[in-house]
C-alpha cells in the first residue's frame, strides 16, 4: 500500500485535479490519499489557507469577511462546475458563515483542507475521512499516536480508498488542531506509520530534491536518493521540499519517501530512505549529495587563555544565549576561544546587553564580532570514503579567491560548513557545485 499526498499546488483548479485522478488511477496500491488546500493558479494568485487566515485578522478586528468568504467559495465552485461534482458547497459555506464567529481559528484555517478532501473523494469515487475524527491530539499539543490507530482501525480492511485533509485533527474528537504550516505532509507521514506503508509519495510541483538551490545554480542535477541525515541537514539550511517533522513517523521504520512531480508523472523524484546501503550498491552515490546555506549570522568570538582548560565556560556561554532566547547555528572552537554564531536578527534587540553578560560572566580577554556572515553546508554520505575532500573543497575556495572565516565538520564526516562573508554567499555555492557535482555527474 502506498500513501500519497498533494501538495496545494498540484491542486490548484480542475485541470490539477485531472492530473491527480491519473496519477492514482495508474497504479492501484495509492489507496490513501491526503491533500492539502487548494493551492496558487499563478504567481500572483492566492493561497486558499492564506485567505482563510486573512478572514480570522478581519473577524479580530471587526470587518467585514464576506468578499474574502466569497472569493474563497468561488475557487472550490469553480473546480466542481467543471468536474461536475454533487457536492452542496453553498451548505458548506453555509456552516463555516455559522460557526466561524465560536469556534477557534485552528477551525477556519482547516477548512481549505476539509472541503479539498470532500470534493477529491466524490471525484475519485473513494471514501471521505474528517482527519477530526481520526487524527488526535493530546491536550499538550503532541499528536496521540495510539487513539491515532485506534481511530484508523474501524474503517479496515479498505473496500475502497480513502481521502483525508491533511494539516489538522481533533482534540477529543472535537476541538480542531491544526499542526505548523506544511503540515500535510506530517498527516501523509503519520498515515505511512500506520498503515505500515511500502512507500509514502510526497506530490508537488517539484521533480523531486535538487542538489543546490536553481535560482543560484543553473538547472542543478536531481538528487535520486537521500537519507533521512543527510535532508535534515540540508533543510535546516534552507534546502525545503519537505516539512522537517514528516521525517520522524516513517524513519524508523525505514518506509521511503518519494518526491514527486504532479506535473511530470513519470519522473522518479527523489527516495529518501533511512539506510539508502542497498540503493548505494548499485548507484554509488556521488561525494556530495546537496549544497545548501543561508545569509545573514554574527559570530560572537569570545578569546580568553587557557579557556579549554576551563570548566563550564561553554555551559555559561550557552545560558547566556538561553537568557536571551537565542539558538547557537555553530560554534567553532578554538584552543584560547571559541565562536558563537547566530542569527542577526534575532541578536539585532539584544546584542549589547549580551556583550555585557558576556563580559562580567564570562571575563574574556577580547571579544569579536563580524557581521554579515553566510554559513554553507557541504552534505554527503559518500565523503566519509574520499579521503582529502575537506582540503580539496578549501583548496578549489581558495584559488577562486573566496575568504573562509569558519570551518566546522561533524563527527560522523556527513557535513562539512564553511563560513564566508554574504557577498560570496552565491559564488561559493556554484564553484563547489561546479567542480565536485556538476563536473563528475
Amino acid at each position: 500500500m502506498k500513501i500519497v499526498k498533494f501538495g496545494g499546488s498540484s491542486l490548484a483548479d480542475a485541470t490539477c485535479f485531472q492530473k491527480v485522478k491519473n496519477i492514482i488511477e495508474s497504479d492501484p496500491s495509492r489507496k490513501i490519499v491526503v491533500v492539502s488546500a487548494i493551492g496558487k493558479r499563478k504567481k500572483d494568485d492566492n493561497k486558499i489557507t492564506d485567505l482563510l487566515y486573512l478572514c480570522h485578522a478581519h473577524l479580530q478586528y471587526g470587518v467585514s469577511t464576506e468578499n474574502i468568504l466569497s472569493m474563497i467559495e468561488e475557487r472550490y465552485r469553480c473546480i466542481k462546475d467543471d468536474l461536475h461534482l454533487s457536492i452542496d458547497l453553498h451548505h458548506e459555506f453555509e456552516i463555516i458563515r455559522q460557526n466561524m464567529m465560536k469556534e477557534n481559528i485552528d477551525y477556519l484555517v482547516s477548512r481549505g483542507e476539509y472541503l479539498c478532501a470532500k470534493m477529491m473523494s466524490e471525484y475519485l469515487g473513494y471514501q471521505f475521512i474528517d482527519a477530526k475524527d481520526v487524527i488526535l491530539f493530546d491536550y499538550n499539543g503532541k499528536i496521540n499516536i495510539e487513539k491515532t490507530k485506534e481511530a484508523f482501525h474501524k474503517f479496515m480492511p479498505l473496500h475502497t480508498g480513502i481521502v483525508v485533509p491533511g494539516f489538522y485533527g481533533s482534540i477529543n474528537h472535537q476541538r480542531i488542531k491544526i499542526m505548523a504550516r506544511g503540515g500535510s505532509d506530517i498527516t501523509g507521514s503519520i498515515l505511512a506509520d500506520l498503515f505500515d506503508a511500502t512507500v509514502y509519495e510526497n506530490w508537488s510541483d517539484v521533480s523531486g530534491i535538487l542538489a543546490a538551490d536553481p535560482k543560484i545554480v543553473h538547472e542543478p542535477k536531481r538528487i535520486e536518493s537521500i537519507t533521512y541525515n543527510e535532508l535534515r541537514e540540508l533543510s535546516y539550511m534552507g534546502a525545503n521540499v519537505l516539512h522537517d517533522e514528516a521525517v520522524f513517523p516513517v524513519r524508523e521504520k525505514n518506509i521511503p519517501i518519494n518526491i514527486r512531480n504532479t506535473f511530470e508523472p513519470d519522473n522518479p523524484g527523489t527516495m529518501i530512505l533511512n539506510d539508502c546501503s542497498e540503493l548505494d550498491k548499485k548507484h554509488p552515490p556521488h561525494t556530495i549529495t546537496g549544497i545548501a546555506g543561508k545569509k545573514d549570522f554574527t559570530s560572537i568570538t569570545i578569546y580568553k587563555k587557557g579557556i579549554s582548560n576551563e570548566s563550564g565556560i561553554a555551559l555559561k556561554a550557552f545560558q547566556i544565549l538561553e537568557k536571551y532566547k537565542i539558538s547557537i547555528e555553530n560554534m567553532p572552537c578554538g584552543i584560547d576561544s571559541f565562536s558563537l554564531i547566530v542569527s542577526s536578527s534575532k541578536i539585532a534587540d539584544c546584542l549589547y546587553e549580551m556583550l555585557s553578560d558576556i563580559k562580567e560572566i564570562l571575563q574574556p580577554d577580547s571579544i569579536r564580532i563580524s557581521d554579515s556572515l553566510s554559513l554553507i553546508a557541504v552534505v554527503g554520505r559518500g565523503m566519509v570514503k574520499n579521503t582529502g575532500i575537506s582540503g580539496k573543497i578549501f583548496g578549489e575556495l581558495g584559488a577562486h579567491q573566496i575568504n573562509i572565516q569558519t570551518i566546522s565538520q561533524g563527527a560522523d564526516e556527513l557535513n562539512i560548513i564553511v563560513g564566508v562573508h554574504n557577498d560570496d554567499f552565491e559564488k561559493t555555492i556554484q564553484v563547489i557545485y561546479e567542480k565536485f557535482i556538476r563536473r563528475i555527474s
